[in-house]
């Protein structure tokens, strides 16, 4: 004898409208996370707000050229995601990303890499282009290897 399952319940808009907002926010993060890896600035930069604060700054200008100095002399990078946690109240949003991201040397940093672990937390807003970051902040908590591969180009 088979046991039934639990019980369908019909699923409500709100519910619908979360899990699609859900899912958008999971794939600008992978999106940003692919731009940051092959160095698209521009697509980089499209990630935020105009007036955004992140790695320690504030604007999408400052914050692109605070990223693009870390990894514009870089070489190969890959930033891996997982555990998305998203929780959507309208239209904002805050998202917890597990991260592993590894950076290999380039120039006089070739054959040294550095890796790190760690958790964003980034806040959003629904803007008429779709989900765009308000805020983000990147928690360490594991560090592997030579900080020095990340550098200007």
């Amino acid at each position: 004898m088979t046991s039934p399952g639990p019980p369908s319940v019909p699923a409500d808009e709100g519910n619908i409208r979360d899990r699609t907002d859900r899912d958008q926010i999971v794939e600008r993060l992978a999106e940003l996370a692919s731009a940051l890896d092959r160095r698209d600035w521009d697509r980089v930069g499209a990630a935020f707000t105009e007036t955004a604060t992140g790695y320690r700054r504030t604007g999408r200008a400052e914050i692109v050229r605070t990223v693009r100095s870390h990894l514009g002399g870089c070489g190969p990078s890959q930033h891996l995601l997982g555990n998305h946690r998203v929780a959507v109240d309208g239209d904002a949003a805050r998202s917890l990303t597990y991260a592993r991201v590894y950076h290999q040397g380039a120039g006089p940093w070739e054959g040294r890499s550095y890796e790190c672990f760690g958790e964003y937390e980034d806040h959003w807003a629904r803007t008429p282009d779709g989900w765009r970051i308000t805020s983000r902040v990147f928690t360490i908590t594991i560090s592997i290897g030579d900080f020095g591969v990340l550098r200007h180009a």
